[in-house]
This record gives structure tokens, C-alpha cells and sequence, in this order.
């Protein structure tokens, strides 16, 4: 299967031919593997399956044809991680994915479009077989799993492997194999709910033969080359789960800084339990710590630190032990504070008289360690009848503490200061200042005169300011308001992508701000840091101007001389979106220029005959208050890129011993949209070096649309590859290039996909024909016992040939596939070049006739010569054939089936190859070359 090279004829001159839509053609996609598989399965026809081992390399083709040139991508589902190594998507006809992991199996696709009909895909799944160590766990009966393993205890032995294809468990006591019903005292059987994912070991009522070791083997039958796998325990009257202790305090309280040591140990269980720490929720130990058996060291603890570890402890016998401790770092943080006026006075003032309370909070750790004191002008204060001092309860955290100042004096004028401390120390204090004088007042909140509405250009510098005064100065919380009749929706976000922002001096600033920033602020003044008052709030409209959005921002027109088109520049939005002009220009030329009515959203330019002044860059631009925005079109009279053909059958040839051939094929582009084409200019180099030769070729007449031009390409040195450039010209100039490169393959290649057949031919003396065919499009009706039941590559899609030896076929009929001619130099060499020929067949039935193989040489005469012949059943299953020929003249291959006795014996044959040089490594069957013998 595959695309197809060639060794054929040689052509001069430029050929075309052109029919309907010529050669344009929707593509068509199928995937062939390559690398390690376990085996390519087919399933209802439209499922493929490839089964690989984990560890080894996928490897996919996508083989398209189409014209122009398909656009592969190759994309997967959520069968598994999509690996999509960055992205879900491959651009490129091969899929590789080395050391592939179970995840990455799944199905995937491969797309090709190139924009004529509907794009082709097709998938594949891709399986991936592994088999993990299996693991042995030991249950006893509920109840009794902290006791030892006594007589007349029942023991349950499961054993667990991951593995696809599902698993296949076998039991050995010692070097006993044991099976249900081999012993009374042991049942062995699958849960319900885990069909072959576990398999259990029941010992009814524990006997002394019962102590013994057993070992569980798991296999996927060697699959893929995947060995068994076995585990083994020993089950003795020792046998116990694992039990733990915690050597350390719970909690466990530290400084930040301070090295911890966690220290865990086995207190029993058989066999010796291991053991490891985990933090809850799978949150990752700290970076720093180190372990070693059951010890946790964290040096340099920190409060990110803290929170629960646990030791766990696991031998396979019973269920795992577990326990936790909590670590507590020492810690101080968010201090705040805020005044809260006379609550039972409608004041928000502090006045001479009336109470006034001051509050002071702070989150510590451990909250039964944190203190408060207070300082009048920073001497102690203690707790009075006219300063009632007050704590919230430890346990509730942040904790918060009360000044209560009863009838307030001149005198209770000061700064009092709220002291927050540690009992046992370990960090830093906190101190809270508030000032208590005629001069503390609430806060007024107002925005300054003139700044309640601004506007701002798109990338401006905006600053949003809210004047707050009153002492102390709170902190100001900014945050949008929702637009009046709006639906519910998600909270508009800040600048900084939060629902709210803090401002100390009262000051948003909106640095390089957008048109989605537009919108009401609200400012509020905040509770903690100044009066627990009602807050104060303010409101700011902030619209940002933009130029105006249009389309299409830059397009190339390809127009020819003496033709009429139009220009269209629309708008799609602006603000503000009255009083838009346009204004266009050809270069520095002003054309026209208008404003815009309300109805309208486009402006157009029309030119009625183009002529080579008209030539250049149009441009449009629409404008309003914030800039413009510019519609850009180039107007140019260059041709379009030629389309190369990749589906030229037998594209390349050789003729003589050290150079070769190319039939160089392609399309125009939108041949009509520009000026005739008068000639193309076509570049080639050698890939290894740089220097170009260049000649032109001229073209008679119009070109038409899907016409396909033929040059042909010699004296190309072998085994060079070239890089070749075709540009086309008008009278307008050099239009644009397109490039590909050329690789020699001395190498032709039939799989016989397409209905030419690779320019394979029946022969006309012969009693009937080949037929191309697929197992997709058999007829129900077919012969059964015979033939194959896909393609050689496992595909039910993929074609081959075959003889149909059914009615009204007689028995010693022959069917002759001729291959295209090769044309050989015959003075290169006394005896001719040798070539390998090779190809797979397929002969299953008991009435299997004879497949011969000949090679025809056409010298001065005809000849044909047998080189390979099998005859009889070969069995179900496709067979490689190589054999070596050494022509001394034109050449062709001449596949020959012959009719058995009967109806079961038709033969196939797929993916032909001929390749310079001697076979390499050929398979049996390859030596029953008859030599010599003539017809």
C-alpha cells in the first residue's frame, strides 16, 4: 500500500489536459502504521484497532489524495491524557509518539481538507497493552482483623494486577497449583463487582497445612510479548496487620524557623510494616523536609508549614494504619482596629459624655496563646468601671479585644494603644495605635468636582480618586456596579482581575485601560482601620473612547487589466459612534472622502475599468474622536500561486545509470482572476547546494481552471534530491511562487488504492481478468473458505487484486496482470542492473490453483521468464515473496493466477514493490524461482 514512484517513460514538451473541474478533487484519507504493533484488527468494518505494547513507538501515516494539496491534522479524543505534547492537535501526515504510556491510548483522527467538499477523516484505536506487578493483600473475617492469625480464623488472599487485556490469575501454594475443588478447605473466585481485575484465596478455617507460601501469577497470555508476572507471600502465625505510634505531641507547637522532627514507629504487625507521611487532600510534603523510614524532619519551619500530617503504615495484611498530628507555627497577622460611636445615640460622632468603644483584632496561632494588653499614651491601662476591658474566648479565632470608654472626658483625650502578643513567645508582637481626640471624626467620602464622569482614550493612564477625610483615614475598597437592568451575571472584576481592590489615598489607577473597563466604580470607605460606621460610598462613570473596529483590516484583491470591482470598508464599532468620516486614498492620492449617516455602516469605492495606474495600496479610513481605524486593500495584478500535483502516478523514471527523471505536474491558482499567464519560471537546486538554475517556459492560450500541466524534469543525478520553484508570469510581472522537493526513489510501489491500478494493465490473451477489491465492498454473496478477509496491512478498507474462480471459470483458466514497462539502458552493464521485485499474496482454499510470476523483456524480441512460482493452499494469511531480477532491456512484471479444481481457490496479491539493488533478507517461499524456463 502506499504512494506510488516509478521507473517509467520519458516525456518532452509541456503537456495539458483539462476536463470538467480538471483535476481538483475532494481528498480522500486512509492510515497505514509502520514501527512496533501487536496487531491491526478490524471491527464492523468502520473500527480499526492497533494494538501496541506500553513503552514502545506509535507511529501513524496519513496517506491523502486530493487536489490541491490536502491539510492533514491529526487529533484524539478523551480516551485517555490528551498528551496532545502541548496541544490537541498535529499538523503533519505521521503521528509519532515514542515510549507511548496507557494513557495515551484512545482513538484518534486523522482530518484532511483542502476546502473541496466535505474534509475525509479517519480514525484508529489505538489499545495499549501493559501488565503491572500484581500485589497480594491478606483480609481476615470482619471483626477480627487487629487479632493474629489463628486456627479456625478464615483468611482471604486477593491479588490485584492492572493490566489490559484483562488479567488471567492462577493460585500455588508452594509448588502446589491450586484450582477450585482441588481442596476443601480453599475456595478461589471473582467478586461480582471486579470481573477479572481481582481473584480471591478464601482459607476456610485455617489449617497447619494452610501456613505456607503462596505466590498469585498474573498473565495476558503473552501477549504482545508480555511475560507473567507473580507476586509471593508468606502466611504464617505471626501473620498481623500494622499498628503505629506517634512519638511526639499532638498538637505540636514551634516557633517559625525552627527544625521539626516527626518520629513514627511499628508497633506491630508481620510482615515489618513500611512507613510514609502524607499531608490530607494529596497537598505535598514541604519542599525542604526530608524522610527517612518513619522520621519527618522540616528544617526552617514557616507558617505555610503548618496543618496535619499523617504516618501511615501498610504491609498488605489487613487495612493500612493511620495517624495524625497537628503542626502549629507560631504566628501574628492581620492586626485591625475600628471605633464604634455611642450605640444607643443616632451620632456617628465621638462626643464628650457618651460612650465610645475601640476594638483591636488579630488572628494568631495557637489562638489560646494570644494576649492582649492595652496603653494609654503608653503606660499600662488596666480594666475600670469607666474602662471595661474585654477579651473574646481563645477558641474563637481572630480573636478580638474590646476598650469600652463609659462616659467619655477631656481627660480619656490620648492614644491608646492595642498589644498583641504570644503567651510563650516566638514572634514578633503587634501594636495597634488609636487616637482618641476632638479631632476624631467619621469619615466623609465625596469625589472631586468634575471627575464624577471621565472619559478616556483606549491605552490611556486613568486615574479614579474619592476625597475621604476624618480621622483616622480608612482604607478605601473600590469595586464595579452592575448596569441597571442588566441580567444576573458573573461579578464584573477589577483591573486586576479581583472583585475588589484597596486604595490607601483614595486613588484607582488604570494604567493602558480598555473599552471592556468601562463602566460604574463604586467607592466605600471600610469599617476596620477607621469608624464601624455605616460606610460611605461614592460612584464614578469611567467611558473609554476607541476608535473605530473595522473589516476587513487587510486584504489582496487580484484584478486584471480593464476590469470593474468594488472596495467595501465596514464598521463594526466604535464609541462614540457619531460624526464617523472615511476618507480613501490610492498611496498618498486622495481618491474621496464623507461622513457617515446613521444608517450606515459601510463605504464603498468603485473603480470602473482598472488600469496599470490603478495599481497599489487602497486604504479607508473611518474616524471619530478617539482615531482612526483603516481598511487596507492591495490591488495587484500577480498571478496565484501554481498548485502542485501529488498524485501524479509514476512520476519518476530513470532511463540511464546515473541521472533520472520527473514528470513535474501542477495547477493554476485562479488562472481567470489575473491576466493570461504567459509563461512560468521555473528554479532548481540540488538540496545540498545553493546555487539555482533558472529557465523560463512558455504557454500558448488560457489556462483553464483544474487544467493540469505537464514539464518533465531529466538529467537529475542520482540519488540527489532537488528543491524545485515555479513561478508564474503575467504581463504584469512575476506572480507568486510555489516550491517542493523532489526525492529519488529507485523504487516503485503499488497497492493498488486507485482505480488506474498504478498504470497496471490486464493482458488481452489471457481467459479472464484480475479484480481490484476490499472487504468493505464484498458481495455477500462471495466464495466462502477462500480468499482473504482484508488487505495485507489488516485494513478492511484497503484494496488488493484478486481472481475470482468462481462460475462460469474452468479449471487451468489464466488470469495475466501486466505492470507498467521500466525502461533499462542496456549498455550500462554486460549483464543489466539488478532490481528486487516483491510482493505479498494470498492463497487460502482447497481448490488453489498455481500463482507464477514472469519477467517480460522487450528487446529485439519478447520474452517471458518464470522467476517464482508457488502452487496449492498457503493458508489464511497474506505471505511476502521477493525475488531477485536482473533485466537487460524495457522490462515489464507479469502476474499470472491460475483456476484450480474448484470454486474455493481464489488468489491474491497486494502491495507490489520493485527497488534497485538486491533483495535484502527475503522471506521462505522466496527461493521457488523456476530460472531459465521461456514461453
Amino acid at each position: 500500500m502506499g504512494l506510488v514512484f516509478g521507473l517509467l517513460w520519458l516525456f518532452t514538451g509541456v503537456l495539458r489536459c483539462v476536463h470538467g473541474q480538471g483535476v481538483y478533487a475532494p481528498p480522500s484519507v486512509r492510515i497505514v502504521h509502520s514501527g512496533q504493533t501487536c496487531s491491526v484488527e478490524e471491527e464492523r468494518y468502520s473500527e480499526r484497532v492497533y494494538t501496541i505494547r506500553e513503552g514502545e513507538t506509535l507511529e501513524l501515516q496519513c496517506l491523502v489524495t486530493g487536489h490541491p494539496r490536502p491539510q492533514i491534522r491529526w487529533t484524539k479524543t478523551a480516551g485517555g491524557a490528551s498528551d496532545r505534547q502541548g496541544d490537541s492537535s498535529l499538523h503533519s501526515d505521521t503521528l509519532k509518539i515514542e515510549t507511548i504510556s496507557r494513557h495515551q491510548g484512545g482513538r484518534y483522527y486523522c482530518k484532511a481538507d483542502n476546502g473541496l467538499g466535505s474534509p475525509a477523516i479517519r480514525s484508529i484505536r489505538v489499545d495499549v497493552y501493559y501488565l503491572d506487578d500484581p500485589v497480594i493483600t491478606v483480609h481476615q473475617s470482619v471483626g477480627e482483623s487487629k487479632e493474629q492469625f489463628y486456627f479456625e480464623r478464615t483468611v482471604f488472599l486477593r491479588c490485584v494486577a492492572n493490566s489490559n487485556p484483562p488479567v488471567h490469575y492462577t493460585w500455588r501454594r508452594g509448588r502446589e497449583v491450586l484450582s477450585q475443588g482441588s481442596d476443601s478447605g480453599v475456595e478461589i473466585y471473582e467478586p461480582f463487582f471486579t470481573q477479572g481485575e481481582t481473584k480471591i484465596l478464601k482459607l476456610k478455617n485455617l489449617r497447619p497445612q494452610d501456613y505456607a507460601d503462596y505466590t498469585c501469577i498474573s498473565s495476558v497470555r503473552n501477549v504482545c510479548g508480555i511475560g507473567d508476572k507473580s507476586a509471593r507471600f508468606s502466611l504464617n502465625n505471626r501473620t498481623a496487620p500494622p499498628s503505629i505510634k506517634l512519638l511526639l505531641d499532638d498538637p505540636l507547637v514551634v516557633n517559625p524557623g525552627e527544625t521539626i522532627t516527626l518520629v513514627c514507629v511499628a508497633s506491630g504487625g508481620d510482615p515489618p510494616p513500611t512507613l510514609s507521611w502524607v499531608r490530607p487532600g494529596g497537598e505535598e510534603l514541604p519542599r525542604r523536609s526530608r524522610v527517612k523510614g518513619g522520621t519527618l524532619t522540616v528544617p526552617a519551619i514557616t507558617v505555610d508549614d503548618g496543618g496535619a500530617y499523617s504516618c501511615v503504615a501498610s504491609n498488605n495484611v489487613g487495612n493500612p494504619a493511620k495517624k495524625s498530628s497537628t503542626i502549629l507555627v507560631r504566628g501574628l497577622r492581620k492586626g485591625r482596629f475600628w471605633i464604634t460611636p455611642d450605640p444607643y445615640h443616632n451620632d456617628d460622632n465621638i462626643q464628650i459624655g457618651r460612650e465610645v468603644k475601640i476594638s483591636c483584632q488579630v488572628e494568631a496561632t495557637p489562638p489560646e496563646e494570644l494576649q492582649f494588653s492595652w496603653l494609654k499614651n503608653g503606660r499600662p491601662l488596666r480594666s475600670s468601671e469607666r474602662m471595661v476591658i474585654t477579651h473574646t474566648d481563645t477558641e474563637v479565632s481572630p480573636g478580638t479585644t474590646n476598650l469600652d470608654i463609659i462616659d467619655l472626658k477631656f481627660t480619656d483625650f490620648g492614644t491608646y494603644t492595642c498589644v498583641a502578643a504570644l503567651r510563650n513567645g516566638g514572634t514578633p508582637e503587634i501594636s495597634i495605635d488609636v487616637n482618641i481626640s476632638s479631632t476624631t471624626v467619621p469619615p466623609v467620602l465625596t469625589v472631586p468636582r468634575g471627575r464624577s464622569h471621565l472619559i478616556a482614550q483606549e491605552g490611556d493612564t486613568v486615574d479614579l480618586q474619592c476625597l475621604v477625610s476624618g480621622k483616622p483615614k480608612p482604607i478605601i475598597l473600590w469595586s464595579r456596579v452592575e448596569e441597571s437592568g442588566s441580567a444576573a451575571a458573573a461579578v464584573l472584576l477589577m483591573p486586576d482581575g479581583s472583585a475588589q481592590m484597596e486604595s490607601y489615598d483614595g486613588v484607582l489607577r488604570i494604567t493602558n485601560v480598555s473599552r471592556d473597563m468601562s463602566g460604574t466604580y463604586r467607592c466605600q470607605t471600610s469599617q476596620y482601620n477607621g469608624f464601624n460606621v455605616k460606610p460611605r460610598e461614592a460612584l464614578i462613570q469611567l467611558v473609554v473612547q476607541f476608535p473605530p473596529v473595522v473589516e476587513p483590516v487587510y486584504t489582496e484583491i487580484r484584478q486584471a487589466l480593464g476590469r470593474a470591482f468594488s472596495l467595501t470598508c465596514r464598521l463594526l464599532r466604535a464609541h462614540p459612534a457619531r460624526l464617523l468620516r472615511y476618507e480613501w486614498k490610492l498611496g498618498t492620492r486622495l481618491l474621496t472622502v464623507g461622513q457617515f449617516s446613521d444608517q450606515k455602516d459601510d463605504t464603498n469605492y468603485h473603480v470602473r475599468a482598472l488600469n496599470r495606474e490603478g495599481y497599489g495600496e487602497y486604504t479607508c479610513d473611518i474616524t471619530n474622536e478617539a482615531g482612526a481605524g483603516r481598511c487596507t486593500f492591495l490591488v495587484t495584478g500577480k498571478a496565484y500561486a501554481p498548485e502542485f500535483y501529488y498524485d501524479t502516478y509514476s512520476a519518476l523514471w530513470q532511463n540511464r545509470p546515473r541521472v533520472y527523471g520527473f514528470k513535474l505536474q501542477w495547477t493554476q491558482m485562479e488562472p481567470n482572476a489575473v491576466d493570461r499567464i504567459l509563461a512560468y519560471r521555473l528554479g532548481i537546486r540540488q538540496m545540498s547546494q545553493s546555487r539555482w538554475w533558472e529557465q523560463e517556459i512558455p504557454m500558448e492560450g488560457t489556462i483553464q481552471k483544474g487544467e493540469l500541466l505537464t514539464y518533465n524534469l531529466t538529467e537529475l543525478v542520482k540519488p540527489e534530491s532537488y528543491l524545485v520553484r515555479l513561478t508564474p508570469i503575467t504581463r504584469y510581472g512575476e506572480g507568486d511562487a510555489t516550491e517542493r522537493i523532489i526525492t529519488y526513489s529507485g523504487e516503485f510501489q503499488c497497492g493498488f488504492e486507485d482505480e488506474a491500478l498504478c498504470l497496471f494493465s490486464q493482458d488481452k490473451t489471457d481467459e479472464f481478468d484480475w479484480t481490484r477489491h476490499s472487504a468493505v465492498t464484498r458481495d455477500t454473496k462471495y466464495t466462502p473458505n477462500t480468499g482473504p478477509s482484508s488487505d495485507h496491512t489488516g485494513s478492511k478498507q484497503g484494496f488488493y487484486m484478486y481472481i475470482e474462480t468462481s462460475r462460469p471459470r474452468l479449471d487451468g483458466d489464466k488470469a495475466r496482470l501486466l505492470s507498467p514497462t521500466f525502461n533499462m539502458n542496456a549498455k550500462s552493464s554486460s549483464s543489466g542492473p539488478s532490481y528486487c521485485f516483491s510482493f505479498y499474496y494470498h492463497m487460502y482454499g482447497k481448490h488453489i490453483g498455481a500463482l507464477n510470476v514472469f519477467l517480460r523483456q522487450k528487446g529485439q524480441t519478447v520474452t517471458d521468464t518464470s522467476v517464482w512460482s508457488l502452487i496449492g493452499n498457503q493458508g489464511d494469511r497474506w505471505r511476502q515473496a521477493k525475488v531477485n531480477i536482473q533485466p537487460t532491456a524495457a522490462f515489464q512484471m507479469v502476474m499470472e493466477g491460475v483456476r484450480g479444481a474448484g470454486i474455493e481457490g481464489d488468489i491474491a496479491i497486494d502491495d507490489v514493490t520493485i527497488e534497485e539493488g538486491k533483495c535484502k533478507d527475503p522471506p521462505p517461499n522466496s527461493n521457488l524461482a523456476l530460472i531459465g524456463r521461456q514461453r
